[in-house]
């Protein structure tokens, strides 16, 4: 039995991993949970789980909560950490750079880690990298689809055995569209995913193929793989979820539904593979999988996430808080589609990278310049 502390309850992957542990209870016991301000499903998730111990990360909301339950509620970053720190393992599914400092506490705590806050990694990986070497009981196990299937498909192989890793994407509503009508994007039209079902902001990021640089970036820190070496592949059935190229010429794929429940499972229950209700691929049905480079020049924002990984220090730190800001502009109808690449373009040309060895306070001030840096391009779009 682990005791599990979930952060970002109420969101799709909250929503996803609460199925799973409804489908495991002999396993999984769900000891906290986590939000960053939605009181009210917040408050219907206490009802339905009444032991478990209760944060969000905005402190009036978490007034809010405490009143509404009558239960101790704990608030704002010292919250998260709290209940990261007395758990088993903890599922990150917070959204955004908020996610970053309480996966570095589980480290520090020896805790596993069932990984779906991307930004962890694209803000923070080096730091994350040495945690993990002064905390070796701790383990990072990727939930995103991706990266589950690439943790899945090298098993224990060493990184000398691998040739390339090819992360897959849906190529999101606007592969087909032409370049010039990327002007008249609307909201209605970006959010309108053709295979995921998933929170909003990560489907703005999956139009805007965002969401697969963040991937190579994370891609990066996870496996240890030089960015040369990680590749995007445009695969609209979703079906294939990553594949792994192996020097002697072996490609191995990992198949599933596309349902987010069965790389959470996989995280949350490795090394071993428990039943989960769900829908089996029959091969027959699907007939053709197919496959298509990435357009770069339609979609730059996967040109900035590769020039900032590469870049390295606290580049991607930059790009992540950018995006961040300026995808929430959007989904406020403030800016066009095409603004966001403009934006995030803006704000590295104006961040200098700062000297000496990087760190966590390096990184967090990086985000806030970059997040000013955005919020003085919207002032100056408007």
């Amino acid at each position: 039995m682990s005791d599990v502390c979930l952060l970002g309850a109420t969101g799709s992957i909250g929503g996803s991993a609460l199925d799973v542990i409804s489908q495991h209870k002999e396993r999984f016991s769900l000891r906290s949970i986590a939000a960053h301000s939605n009181v009210q499903k917040m408050a219907a998730l206490s009802k339905e789980y009444p032991d478990a111990e209760l944060a969000l990360f905005d402190k009036n909301s978490a007034l809010e909560l405490q009143k509404i339950t009558g239960k101790k509620v704990f608030a704002g970053m010292e919250g998260l950490l709290e209940l990261v720190a007395d758990c088993d393992l903890v599922v990150n599914g917070l959204t955004g750079s908020v996610g970053c400092e309480p996966t570095l506490k589980a480290i520090e705590c020896g805790k596993k880690i069932a990984l779906a806050n991307k930004e962890t990694l694209v803000m923070a990986g080096e730091i994350i990298k040495e945690a993990l070497k002064k905390s070796p009981n701790a383990k990072i196990m990727p939930v995103d689809s991706e990266h589950n299937a690439i943790f899945q498909c090298l098993a224990d192989c060493k990184n000398a055995e691998i040739e390339s890793l090819q992360i897959t994407a849906s190529g999101g509503p606007f592969r087909e569209l032409p370049a010039e009508k990327f002007s008249e994007i609307t909201l209605k039209d970006a959010l309108n995913h053709p295979v995921w079902s998933m929170g909003k902001k990560i489907t703005i990021d999956s139009a805007s193929l965002m969401n697969k640089g963040l991937e190579v970036i994370e891609a990066h820190f996870l496996f240890g793989v030089p960015y040369e070496q990680i590749k995007v592949v445009v695969h609209p059935q979703s079906m294939v979820h990553s594949l792994v190229q192996f020097r002697d010429g072996n490609l191995m794929a990992q198949l599933g539904a596309p349902d987010m429940r069965i790389p959470i499972l996989c995280a949350m229950a490795f090394p071993e593979r428990l039943h989960l209700e769900t829908k089996r691929l029959y091969l027959p049905e699907i007939q053709k999988l197919t496959f298509f480079e990435p357009d770069f020049k339609k979609f730059p924002c996967l040109t900035l996430a590769y020039e900032a990984g590469r870049a390295g220090g606290t580049r991607a730190a930059v790009l992540n808080a950018a995006n961040e800001v300026l995808v929430n502009a959007f989904m406020q109808q403030k800016i066009s589609f095409l603004d966001i690449p403009r934006g995030i373009e803006h704000c590295l040309s104006k961040i200098a990278e700062p000297g000496g060895e990087l760190n966590l306070e390096k990184i967090l001030f990086a985000d806030s310049c970059a997040r000013e840096a955005a919020g003085n391009f919207l002032h100056c779009s408007q």
